[in-house]
């Protein structure tokens, strides 16, 4: 039984050209997850992530701060199943 989380997060505010995706990627790797970041057209940030509820937690913590150049106003989140589709932590293109 696998004690894999997976969470998709709409992150707004100040999020885009303040170095937020690759920050966030550092900030999985660390924590050892999996998924995607990306920019979004309407200026949000969105992350797909998978692993271990703690780290889990831990991110989506960072995530409502992000690096010291963001602003961050809200957090949306999905919960889902894990897919472990994915191998490492990524920067995806705008969506």
């Amino acid at each position: 039984m696998s004690t894999q989380r997976r969470a998709t997060l709409r992150i707004q505010g100040t999020v885009q050209g303040v170095s937020f995706r690759e920050s966030s990627r550092a900030e999985a790797l660390r924590l050892d997850l999996r998924g995607w970041v990306r920019n979004r057209s309407d200026g949000s940030v969105e992350a797909t992530v998978e692993g271990e509820p703690a780290a889990l937690e831990a991110f989506i913590r960072w995530c409502h701060e992000g690096p010291r150049t963001a602003r961050v106003t809200d957090v949306a989140r999905t919960d889902g199943e894990p897919t472990g589709e994915f191998r490492t932590f990524t920067v995806e293109r705008t969506s």
